[in-house]
């Protein structure tokens, strides 16, 4: 007998003593006066095995049906084996449309051996901060390397941005390695279609922040930094890894979801990866973002033309004019054209923006015809009359072959 049917024997044979009536007995067990009578009268012919449950022992009638279970343990021994519970009654419920809860499939999954629950660890304590108020006021930035493709490929980085005030994915991109210019494209079609937060919250990589505090030169800041502060965007160092928890907690999601989810849809490219995951983001954001403690949108509409956008996403650099209007950069010549002689620009700097497809020279804020030459193969400079005894004087000075030179023993010959 259970505690409950203990008690209600006790209090049974108060009744049957005389002790307390029936309606006082109904307020102490907490049921109706007509249910007391009913067991009563089986107290009376039975005793105390007359109030034991004759259900105990016995199914449920809501236990799912033995063709249903089995129905449910072969289709996640097929597809899904190895899916987190939530997320296998996800795909049940979507694709296979059976009507089961999640801790059901749950339990189904633990009894078939598919899923074993994890032990609990002990919780580590970390200060909390609340959530930014307004959408588009704090973006975290990261990147995750993994094998997303499973070994259909090999490994690659996923870029991510995340909201803070609603954990809603603002952008995704898979690139070879956690490189500038695959920040600057997410960044750039981020800007595009949302406008301009105010801050980004990335680590404390070199493509970040300046790490090392000896560097005498430079101005200070990296290319995604300058960017930023072109647009206006404040771009703050996290000190650790929790104090962007909201997208390193993305990243494991992704790393869980976003790979079999990938996998159902065969894919094994990051083309196709990227073109796939704008759909994947909607589905996301429907599931895990949350509602804005504030109604107000953060991001500033008013954002550059695209031809400048293409001049901030870009690697620049300066670079000092020489007097043939020429600079050096990676390894090309690059000569500035113009109608007139140029004394001005004589000695002047020139901001040199690379992108994939192009380099632009600056000067003065404004784009610059030139012409490049191979480092390694210069066209030779003009030599003037006056100047060309000079010339040979000083190519054929000192090129007497050493005693021991192959030429001495081919005249011998």
């Amino acid at each position: 007998m259970s505690i409950k049917e203990l008690d209600r024997g006790k209090v049974l044979e108060q009744v049957r003593s005389k002790r307390i009536t029936k309606v006082e007995a109904a307020k102490r067990l907490g049921i109706t006066r007509q249910h007391v009578d009913r067991l009563y009268q089986k107290f009376c012919k039975e005793g105390d095995e007359g109030l034991i449950s004759k259900r105990r022992g016995q199914p449920s009638n809501n236990r799912i049906p033995d063709p249903v279970r089995e129905a449910v343990i072969k289709v996640i021994r097929e597809r899904y084996s190895d899916f987190k519970p939530g997320f296998a009654h996800e795909k049940l419920t979507e694709e296979h449309e059976f009507k089961l809860s999640d801790e059901t499939v749950r339990q189904i999954m633990i009894d078939a051996g598919i899923w074993k629950g994890k032990t609990r660890k002990h919780a580590k304590v970390h200060q909390m901060r609340t959530r930014r108020p307004a959408r588009g006021e704090l973006i975290q930035l990261d990147g995750s390397p993994h094998d997303w493709f499973e070994g259909r490929r090999g490994s690659c980085c996923l870029l991510v941005l995340i909201d803070d005030a609603t954990s809603e994915i603002m952008g995704l991109r898979f690139v070879e390695n956690e490189c500038l210019q695959g920040y600057f494209d997410l960044i750039r079609e981020y800007i595009e279609r949302c406008g301009r937060p105010l801050a980004f919250y990335a680590d404390k990589h070199a493509i970040f922040h300046i790490n090392t505090k000896e560097a005498a030169s430079g101005t200070g800041e990296t290319q995604l930094g300058r960017a930023a502060r072109t647009l206006d965007i404040e771009l703050i160092p996290a000190h650790s890894a929790p104090a962007k928890g909201r997208v390193e907690r993305a990243n494991l999601t992704f790393q869980d979801r976003l790979i079999k989810e990938m996998r159902l849809a065969g894919l094994n490219d990051m083309e196709a990866a990227n073109s796939w995951l704008p759909g994947y983001i909607k589905k996301h954001n429907r599931r895990f973002a949350v509602e804005a403690s504030s109604p107000i949108d953060a991001h500033r509409q008013a954002i550059p033309k695209p031809a400048e956008l293409d001049h901030i996403f870009s690697v620049q650099a300066q670079r000092k004019l020489s007097k043939n209007l020429e600079i050096s950069y990676n390894n090309v010549i690059y000569q500035i054209l113009t109608k007139a002689p140029g004394y001005s620009m004589r000695g002047a700097y020139v901001t040199v923006c690379e992108s994939p497809s192009q380099v632009v020279l600056l000067y003065k804020n404004k784009p610059q015809p030139y012409k490049t030459f191979d480092k390694n193969n210069r066209p030779k400079q003009a030599v003037s009359g006056k100047d060309i005894n000079a010339h040979f004087d000083k190519r054929t000075i000192g090129r007497k072959p050493k005693s021991d030179h192959p030429w001495y023993s081919g005249l011998a010959s």
